[in-house]
């Protein structure tokens, strides 16, 4: 009897789950201790397939990185990679679940192990994850093998179907394993992975609602799909802990205890109002952990913790509020792959955030991600910085049909689910250019089944016309909307390298000079930085002037093409995009100092500034103009205290002084307000002769970790003997490292860009270089020489990361700290109303007066026009109340090549006559203030073409109907034709 009774015991022993004193899940780094080679290898996959060869790497890692920026996008490698890493587990996973992560590999990925094919990614682009549990040794030694495949044509394997967003054109292909890798060790009943591909897992949802942000108070909601896995069923409590940024408990609460049958999948919720609240906010990163944990029996049996941010949201009107202040969107359509010489896009977590420092110290507050889905380290680092993002999942520059859209839809699918927990996602975007009204509808049902509460809005590029979309924008032109938010997802294409300065000081590049692109000029692609500045001020000018209070409908800002210089497909002289306001190391060009001047606001700006573009070295001769970028209303110049008279101003922000002798000393810009008193002020001054190499170290927070992967950046400066940089100096430096360390270099022009070179030029006195660590710590010395300034040297010494068995916790992300210098979202209104429209009661014209509402329905794909003669090219307008209007905003069809010679009438009284400009989007005639109820506007001749854009043309066919006659299928064709597309009566208030 009693050894019955022994075996009834240790049958249920064995059929009872061990709970107590269950240890809570383990993430661990899988990054460490791989190994690499280029090829397909037939039986890599195999545990004993000899590899002692193959090059050892720390993830992230792309075969390929010592292509970045060394060739063009279209020249780089695609081919067939192995990586392979032998593991063990340690004896606490016995028992255990086991996943792995992978953030992305390119293109396609099989994963092995021991052996054994386990699963297969083909997208490219997003995190997915696999259940190692059936197939790990969890008592020795663990092989896994993953054949990556980065062919531009890949084919998904079961349809044939391409890619669409696997594109020559687009984001630079990294291939392998660019993005980390984790493994997970969980309890048998579990949260989920937010890994939909593959393990069908949606994992852990948190979210506000009910947000109060005056009275700091929210509900937080919490919700987590679990899973059990043993073989009876199971009563599971939930419990919610919400730490503060400092750590400190705000909120404890608990769900409902459910009971879970074996193999079930089920969601449990909690919810609560917690109070003292700080909201997520432009430049203001304040996160929260939220722990959610399964408790069994009074003990933890899992528990994870996801670092979120509160804030909230709302779109319309054409705005956009974030924590109930109205918000200009100003920042960049940055291409997804982020990247930098020598490395690609495989970067520590530091130098994210180092890149979103910089974006924010010139005050722009988002991006636009280009294409495909950002990496998730890049998406957290906004999160911390304060950042907001435009996500989208994956596409080119068209709507898709049959499989490719449904592969658009599966990626989206994953790519919600995967970062819904970031507050710094705002904006999901559904397409690069327009998609249809059926497929809008689609990815909203996305957006709503896996992320309802987010507060976030689902758009695409362009749709204009289709209200369910919940913004929208095209790429090169101004659009305006008194319905969702118009922001423009792409402006400004033009290039310039950093190097060039001027046409009047070294290396007198000449403004434009350079080779044809495809046949045709391409001097917008290859500016000097003055004019490259210049053009910057006057594209932003046109975002400004429809921003939010200057009417009912109005623009919501843009999305300049790009932030740093990319590899990417460019149409300059280089073989790498240079339309960036710095440079592909982060430094600075002149355009950034330019746009921290004008995005100094919320809407309106609310910090004066003002700049001076370029320096102040040059020869006595020398007369040129300055150009300076203020916020004042008027501008005045000194030269070593010596008045050179006021500026011109255009493009409101933009100041120019035509001819200014130069002479040695220093240089001054005062600004003023309308009454003279003075706002700011700016100066530069005549930097001494070159004298020696200043060397600046730059690393994460607590120094460079032997993790194999950190990045120490060195920073060289040609100075004068004062330390001040020489804004000249374009000196040879070569570098000799030594230590446990893997030099990657800079960029400088070249053919090949001196990528990877140990000789390299600064250029306008300075460059960067990269340093990447070893696996064994070490002192790392780097000595930097340059004929005639001497020799300097920086040491560091790197602190060692322990890894066991291929396993490590350690996570560098985790020390970064959030960013707060912006503060909190100020109570303050953000802008000030500064003109109101007068709506159109109705219309009568000189022919089919029935669709002369076409002109003024918020609709920007209708138009009204005439029948092409003189005669009939006439529409008066009547207004709600007798107004005295002083300013007509009005988009022409054809607006970029298109002038119209047209009256206004006010009544019968003549309020303004001429042609109107050539623009990309919308024009203001500023008409004579006459009190009237009737607006007439009158064609008086034939249009007259001529493109003022020509170069910032993008990849689109010849459209019949198309607005823009750049476009249009004949469009080049003219008589006389009055084609309004919209129209506003606006009426200046006093301020």
């Amino acid at each position: 009897m009693k050894r019955i009774q022994t075996i009834y015991l240790l049958i249920f022993l064995l059929l009872t789950p061990v709970f107590l004193n269950a240890a809570n899940r383990t993430k661990y780094n899988f990054n460490p201790e791989w190994l690499l080679k280029v090829g397909d290898f037939k039986g890599a996959e195999a545990v004993n397939y000899p590899d002692g060869d193959w090059k050892k790497v720390t993830l992230p890692h792309a075969w390929n990185e010592d292509e970045a920026f060394k060739v063009n996008i279209r020249n780089m490698t695609d081919t067939v990679s192995w990586y392979r890493k032998h593991f063990k587990l340690p004896v606490t996973a016995k028992g255990k679940k086991v996943f792995v992560e992978f953030e992305g590999v390119r293109q396609a990925a099989d994963i092995y192990l021991n052996g054994k094919h386990i699963g297969l990614h083909e997208n490219g682009v997003m995190a997915f994850g696999i259940d190692l549990t059936p197939y790990v040794n969890f008592g020795g030694e663990n092989v896994i093998a993953v054949r990556t495949d980065s062919n531009w044509r890949y084919k998904e394997r079961a349809t044939g179907s391409l890619f669409q967003w696997n594109d020559i054109n687009f984001n630079a292909n990294y291939g392998g394993i660019p993005k980390n890798v984790w493994l997970h060790v969980t309890d048998r009943v579990y949260q989920t992975l937010p890994l939909y591909s593959n393990l069908q897992t949606t994992g852990v949802y948190v979210y506000a609602t009910d947000i109060q942000v005056q009275s700091r108070k929210a509900v937080v909601n919490a919700e987590s799909e679990i899973r059990n896995e043993y073989k009876k069923p199971v009563e599971v409590g939930y419990q919610v802990e919400v730490l503060d940024y400092e750590g400190k408990q705000i909120g404890l609460f608990n769900g409902e205890k459910v009971t879970i049958k074996p193999g079930e999948t089920t969601t449990v919720k909690a919810s609560k109002e917690l109070g003292g609240l700080h909201f997520w906010s432009w430049g203001y990163g304040y996160l929260y952990q939220v722990k959610t944990r399964l408790v069994v029996d009074g003990e933890i049996v899992d528990e994870v913790i996801t670092r979120t941010g509160f804030r909230k949201t709302h779109f319309g009107k054409g705005k956009v509020w974030l924590n109930d202040r109205v918000l200009q969107m100003k920042g960049y359509a940055q291409r997804s792959s982020n990247e930098w010489p020598g490395v690609g896009m495989s970067v520590p977590a530091w130098m994210s955030d180092y890149s979103n420092q910089v974006m924010l110290e010139h005050n722009a507050n988002f991006y636009r991600w280009m294409h495909v889905t950002p990496w998730k380290q890049d998406v957290e680092s906004c999160d911390r910085t304060g950042v907001i993002q435009m996500m989208p999942a994956g596409d080119a520059e068209r709507d898709a049909n049959g499989r490719r859209w449904e592969q658009r839809k599966e990626l989206m699918r994953d790519a919600i689910i995967y970062m819904r927990n970031n507050p710094s996602v705002i904006f999901y975007e559904s397409g690069n250019e327009s998609i249809s009204r059926e497929h809008m509808l689609e990815m909203i049902a996305v957006r709503d089944k896996y992320d309802p509460h987010g507060g976030r809005a689902i758009g695409s590029r362009e749709m204009l016309d289709i209200r369910e979309a919940e913004y929208g924008g095209e790429m090169l032109y101004i659009n305006k909307s008194e319905h969702h938010p118009m922001i423009q997802t792409e402006y400004c294409r033009d290039e310039g390298l950093r190097k060039y300065w001027d046409e009047y000081s070294y290396p007198f590049h000449k403004e434009g000079a350079g080779p044809l692109h495809k046949g045709q000029d391409a001097s917008s692609y290859n500016h000097n930085q003055d004019q490259l500045a210049v053009e910057f001020v006057r594209r932003w000018y046109d975002y400004w002037r429809e921003r939010p209070g200057t009417g009912r409908r109005v623009n919501s800002g843009g999305a300049q093409i790009v932030f740093s210089d990319t590899q990417t497909y460019g149409r300059g002289e280089e073989n790498y995009r240079r339309s960036g306001v710095v440079d592909p190391l982060r430094i600075p060009k002149d355009g950034f100092y330019a746009h921290q001047v004008m995005w100094d606001g919320w809407v309106d700006v609310e910090k004066d500034r003002t700049y001076i573009i370029g320096h102040w070295n040059y020869t006595p001769e020398v007369v040129k103009p300055v150009y300076v970028v203020s916020t004042g209303d008027k501008v005045e110049l000194f030269v070593n205290g010596r008045s050179k008279g006021f500026g011109k101003q255009d493009y409101r922000f933009l100041f120019t002084f035509d001819s200014i002798q130069w002479e040695k000393g220093k240089i001054e810009a005062v600004a003023y307000d309308k009454t003279g008193k003075e706002e700011s002020r700016y100066a530069i001054s005549t930097v001494g002769e070159p004298n020696r190499l200043k060397l600046t170290l730059m690393h994460g927070p607590k120094g460079v970790y032997a993790d194999g992967a950190d990045i120490a950046m060195v920073q060289v400066e040609v100075v004068d003997k004062d330390g001040n940089r020489c804004p000249l100096a374009n000196d040879m430096i070569s570098f000799d490292l030594q230590g446990p360390a893997e030099w990657r270099g800079g960029i400088a022009q070249a053919e090949d860009n001196f990528v990877l070179a140990k000789e390299l030029p600064v250029e306008c006195g300075v460059t960067r270089v990269i340093i990447r660590s070893g696996v064994q710590a070490g002192n790392v010395t780097l000595n930097a020489t340059a004929k005639g300034l001497g020799s300097e040297s920086v040491s560091f010494s790197t602190i060692p990361v322990e890894v066991h068995d291929g396993l490590t916790t350690f996570n560098q992300a985790d020390e970064l700290p959030s960013l707060f210098e912006r503060g909190e979202t100020p109570s303050s209104p953000s802008y000030v109303d500064r003109k109101i429209d007068v709506r159109v009661k109705d219309a009568i014209a000189g022919i089919d007066s029935e669709h002369a509402n076409a002109s003024y329905d918020d609709n920007e794909l209708s138009e009204w026009k005439n029948d092409g003669h003189l005669s009939t090219a006439w529409i008066t307008y009547q207004l709600e109340r007798y107004a005295e209007i002083d300013d007509i905003c009005i988009k022409l069809t054809g607006w970029r090549r298109r002038s119209y010679p047209i009256e206004v009438y006010a009544g019968d009284v003549l309020v303004w006559s001429g042609k109107t400009d050539r623009s990309l989007g919308y024009v203001h005639l500023s008409v004579k203030p006459v009190r009237a109820n009737t607006i007439t506007i009158r064609l008086q001749g034939a249009t007259q073409d001529a493109d003022a854009f020509g170069q910032i043309t993008e990849v689109a066919a010849a459209t019949a109907g198309e607005l823009d006659l750049y476009k249009a299928e004949g469009g080049d064709k003219t008589n006389n034709e009055l084609r309004i597309v919209e129209i506003e009566f606006l009426e200046t208030l006093n301020e």
